[in-house]
């Protein structure tokens, strides 16, 4: 199914660059700090779902518009008069789309300048790489508000930066808010980057992910991620069965040849389809 680069949505920026292999979506309601409502969510769920089943987009990248804010939570203004039905419901949607943004087999680039709170922070945690600018702030204030995280905060916070710091931004809302260095050594982000330099770095990035084997790419994600959920034993016993699948898939033969040829591998060229 083709990702319709013309589609107009009402509140995101869709592109794609690198003859196809990169979609690059941006969440656009800047003068809301890119707050999250149930139109962006089914977008975004739709955007993702076709881009989940192509074997040519290869990486996403994920942004707000605007330099004040990647996502600075959910729209308060439209979700305050939610009954439980619809708030369950609201709430469902989100998770919907951050469990698919860990399933897929694209790698999922967050670029985060400014404000990730609530719903932000909940869907950079959700992509498999986080880019930050020194002036990103990463926070899960929804107690302030009389909330608990939906989409997913109370359960991936601890994973990322362990049960202590994942309480404290937890259950102190806005006492606790984490600077883009705290959140890199906390290890929820993966770099930090001066503000003018987070394009470059993101993009620096998203070329060495093309650089790489594509269907060892897509492996080694789903081999971490499941490794979150699996007795070590079992995980190992996974990741040798997908050492040994290395061979007939063809990108070993053609990516150890290359290295002892001194010559930049051609895994489009040499791929095969599983």
């Amino acid at each position: 199914m083709p990702l319709d680069i013309n589609k107009t949505y009402e509140t995101l920026l869709v592109e794609t660059t690198a003859h196809g292999a990169v979609v690059r979506i941006t969440i656009n309601r800047p003068n809301v700090l890119n707050a999250l409502n149930k139109t962006v969510l089914t977008e975004l769920l739709a955007v993702l779902s076709t881009v989940a089943v192509s074997r040519e987009i290869r990486v996403v990248t994920l942004e707000g518009s605007g330099e004040k804010a990647f996502i600075a939570g959910a729209d308060i203004a439209q979700i305050q008069q939610l009954t439980a039905t619809e708030a369950l419901a609201f709430a469902e949607l989100g998770q919907s789309v951050t469990s698919l943004m860990e399933s897929m087999p694209q790698i999922i680039v967050a670029k985060v300048q400014g404000f990730a709170l609530g719903g932000g922070c909940e869907l950079a945690m959700a992509c498999d790489i986080i880019v930050a600018a020194s002036n990103a702030k990463f926070g899960q204030p929804e107690v302030n508000l009389g909330l608990v995280p939906g989409f997913g905060g109370t359960q991936r916070l601890a994973r990322r930066v362990g049960l202590p710091v994942a309480l404290d931004m937890i259950c102190s809302g806005r006492g606790r808010t984490l600077q883009a260095q705290e959140a890199f050594y906390a290890g929820l982000v993966s770099r930090v980057v001066e503000v003018e330099r987070l394009e470059a770095e993101t993009s620096a990035l998203v070329d060495a992910l093309l650089a790489a084997a594509p269907d060892a790419v897509r492996t080694c994600k789903r081999l971490v991620r499941d490794s979150l959920n699996m007795e070590l034993g079992a995980g190992l016993r996974a990741e040798s069965m997908a050492f040994a699948h290395c061979w007939p898939v063809g990108e070993a033969s053609e990516g150890m040849q290359a290295f002892l040829s001194k010559r930049a591998p051609a895994f489009g060229a040499k791929r095969l389809q599983p």
